[in-house]
């Protein structure tokens, strides 16, 4: 009879709940109960969620500071056939987290990972914050010096997307007060805090009013999401008759081809410059 083929476990990626402990996904639950090991950020803080739901899977930690070390036991306690949940203290896995090492391990061994959705403090941040959400970036923790980070911030003058931050309760002001410097008083953004927890508060409003409702608070508490809005869409310089000029100057490209490129600079139906570029042909004369 032929030996049974050895089959490596594989790597789940859960999410946690990031306040409220009734977020838990049902399938996170049973993948949590199910696996033969649980990496997690902090075991004491994962305890909690595992008390809470009766899971009595064995826990152990991984973290930055022990992933080298720590990443090779995973490595070979999956590859000799056991499942492993990787965890964070909340939210997703290997996001802004020492997690995606452990991923690229895993991959590179040909060991299956799979994810198990649920809870993002950035997704959920978004949906809530009433800003332009069909294009975003992601950009993790804005640096902690005030010049590097107004330097980051200068960076999103132009920027077209909302952009999304983690950051630090106690610099929340300081970086909206750099907000306020390179982005302008009016840029609009939202602060979300205590995201599904008792105390979730969600502000909108421009730099200015942010840093003012901030600053009144003694000492800022809790998980922050900083969101800051996209720049405000500003005219063209050159009218639609100086852009055609331009064009037909500085470019061999046909007519056909300079309308196009004008209609999309301006954001105007084709026939509407081709118009205006007959215009301007008749006046030159």
């Amino acid at each position: 009879m032929k030996a049974e083929e050895h089959r490596p476990g594989t790597l789940y990626l859960v999410a946690t709940p990031i306040g409220n402990l009734e977020d838990l996904t049902f399938r996170a639950l049973r993948i949590l109960q199910e696996v033969d090991l649980i990496a997690a950020e902090d075991t004491r803080h994962s305890r909690k969620l595992c008390n809470h739901y009766g899971i009595r899977t064995p826990l152990t930690s991984y973290f930055a500071h022990n992933e080298q070390e720590k990443g090779e036991r995973l490595l070979q306690i999956l590859a000799e056939g056991r499942s492993v949940a990787l965890i964070t203290d909340a939210g997703t896995p290997a996001i802004s987290d020492p997690g995606y090492l452990l991923v690229r391990r895993c991959r590179d061994a040909g060991l299956p990972v799979a994810a198990v959705p649920g809870p993002s403090a950035v997704i959920a941040a978004l949906s809530v914050a009433g800003l332009p959400s069909e294009r975003f970036a992601f950009e993790g923790f804005l640096p902690a010096k005030s010049a590097a980070r107004r330097k980051a911030l200068r960076a999103l003058q132009g920027e077209p997307r909302t952009t999304v931050f983690y950051e630090a309760p106690h610099r929340l002001a300081a970086a909206l007060g750099d907000v306020v410097v390179e982005l302008g008083p009016q840029r609009e953004l939202a602060v979300a805090r205590e995201l599904t927890k008792v105390h979730e508060e969600l502000f909108r409003g421009s730099a200015a009013a942010a840093l003012a409702h901030f600053s009144q608070t003694e000492r800022v508490k809790g998980e922050i999401v900083l969101l800051i809005g996209p720049a405000a869409d500003t005219a063209p310089e050159e009218t639609v008759e100086e852009a055609l000029h331009r064009w037909r100057r500085d470019t061999d490209l046909p007519m056909r081809a300079i309308v196009k490129e004008v209609a999309r600079q301006f954001n105007l139906p084709g026939s509407e410059v081709y118009r205006r570029s007959l215009q301007l042909k008749e006046t030159e004369g």
